[in-house]
């Protein structure tokens, strides 16, 4: 078995592997693509040399839709988005194995998404979560492309159903007062009034620690968020981008409701015998 390089264009290669079949002797061969520089792609065709001859290497004919999927899930979403959202991947690919996991990868065509999403509107699933999917698997699809396992990308030429523009409702201020007034004296009254004062997520108030709230000068520092998946539980994570760590003012009636929040609190903990809070305690712990 050998194997050679051809460059395509600067900085794009293709990897052709030849073999021979070994129960009917002829020869076999293989393209992969690769981006990177010349040393680098020699080192990738001497790994799929190796690979090949030690039995780990798959035809790329022969991948199905599922082997690639689980290649995509482990490969490109474990590094490369927010559990949450490799969460949110894990969904909406769940639904495409089902209806297609058996396909090989290379014989799926536009028709067979049109088809799938068609299925998934018939059984009731609403047009944006369809919608979603398409996107999740037009992008799984790509990196099919990029590893040189597809030559197109068949969702392309597929299209979702169409969404309806739905109108937001905007919470108006005489709305917004009643609505603090109905939640006063209530646990999420706090929350409530941060979030309509500061614009924050949710996610992003139950993540505040004292050490992040500057209540003489009246401003709060965001620099984490908290999570919810399946695989880790609730736990702390940093903003997506380095634009969600920002500092935000506070209005004087917020710096007012902190003040006496933070006195009931240290009062609570010494009254369990907890001490007074550190501070990187939550703001809005119970104690």
């Amino acid at each position: 078995m050998k194997g050679h390089i051809r460059e395509r264009s600067p900085g794009h290669w293709a990897i052709v592997i030849d073999a021979r079949d070994p129960q009917t002797s002829q020869r076999k061969r293989r393209w992969h693509s690769f981006t990177g520089t010349k040393r680098e792609a020699q080192i990738r065709c001497a790994q799929l040399i190796a690979e090949a001859q030690g039995g780990a290497a798959v035809d790329p004919s022969r991948i199905t839709v599922n082997q690639f999927l689980d290649r995509f899930e482990h490969d490109w979403v474990a590094l490369h988005v927010s559990a949450a959202s490799a969460q949110r991947y894990n969904t909406s690919l769940s639904r495409v194995r089902h209806h297609l996991g058996d396909r090989r990868l290379q014989a799926l065509r536009p028709a067979d998404l049109a088809g799938l999403y068609a299925t998934l509107v018939r059984a009731g699933l609403a047009p944006r979560s369809v919608e979603h999917i398409h996107v999740v698997l037009h992008r799984a699809l790509r990196q099919a492309k990029l590893w040189g396992l597809l030559r197109d990308n068949p969702a392309d030429l597929a299209k979702p159903p169409a969404v309806d523009d739905e109108e937001i409702t905007i919470l108006q201020p005489d709305r917004a007062r009643e609505l603090l007034d109905r939640l006063r004296g209530q646990p999420l009254y706090l929350i409530a009034s941060l979030g309509l004062a500061t614009g924050l997520q949710r996610s992003e108030i139950l993540a505040l620690r004292w050490r992040d709230v500057d209540l003489d000068a009246g401003r709060l520092r965001v620099e984490q968020a908290l999570e919810q998946t399946t695989a880790y539980g609730v736990r702390v994570k940093g903003p997506k981008t380095k634009h969600g760590r920002r500092t935000i003012s506070v209005p004087a009636h917020v710096v007012v409701e902190l003040r006496a929040h933070w006195r009931a609190q240290q009062e609570q903990r010494l009254a369990l015998g907890t001490g007074k809070a550190p501070s990187d305690s939550p703001v809005l712990a119970t104690f």
